[in-house]
């Protein structure tokens, strides 16, 4: 079966969305995905695009996707920044995320970034084995904190701080 990468469009976010929760399950935080549809398909394909994403494509279904930003760091410039790459379960090991990987860093080549930077779960050996054959660094000295904006709405702003962080720069 053929895999074809491409750029994603708007009806492709159902099944993309599909994957985003595969991944969840995968990472054990399944309840964490909370963002709706509409919500998603505006935030790719709205008036004010923040994400763009690669699919790759067999036998008419989405197996895979490269979803990802711009981010600006004050040191280097403008980065690309990988949210999220996916491979379905069942497709896995037959080199669909080294072509999803490959045309996210020809995009961040040809648009002339600073580089790609993303994060991966420090248990995820499979996926830290994936990014060693990039040569990809990992910094351990960096902490992950987030502060959910329903509690800061509340004032009950409860920072969480994830010590475990290995984003590769």
């Amino acid at each position: 079966m053929k895999t074809i990468i491409r750029k994603a469009v708007a009806a492709d976010c159902p099944q993309l969305l599909e994957l985003v929760r595969e991944l969840a399950a995968y990472e054990k935080a399944p309840e964490a995905v909370t963002v709706s549809l509409e919500e998603f398909v505006d935030a790719g394909f709205g008036n004010a695009p923040v994400w763009e994403a690669f699919v790759a494509e067999a036998g008419g279904r989405l197996v895979g996707m490269s979803l990802f930003y711009i981010r600006y760091s004050t040191w280097k410039g403008r980065r690309l920044y990988l949210e999220d790459i996916i491979v379905t379960e069942k497709m896995r090991g037959k080199g669909i995320g080294k072509l999803l990987f490959d045309e996210t860093w020809k995009l961040c080549e040809e648009r002339q970034y600073k580089g790609m930077v993303w994060q991966v779960l420090e248990w995820n050996e499979p996926a830290i084995n994936f990014y060693k054959k990039y040569g990809a660094s990992f910094d351990s000295e960096w902490v992950n904190v987030s502060l959910d904006s329903l509690r800061a709405e509340a004032g009950n702003h409860q920072v969480r701080v994830n010590q475990h962080s290995n984003e590769a720069k």
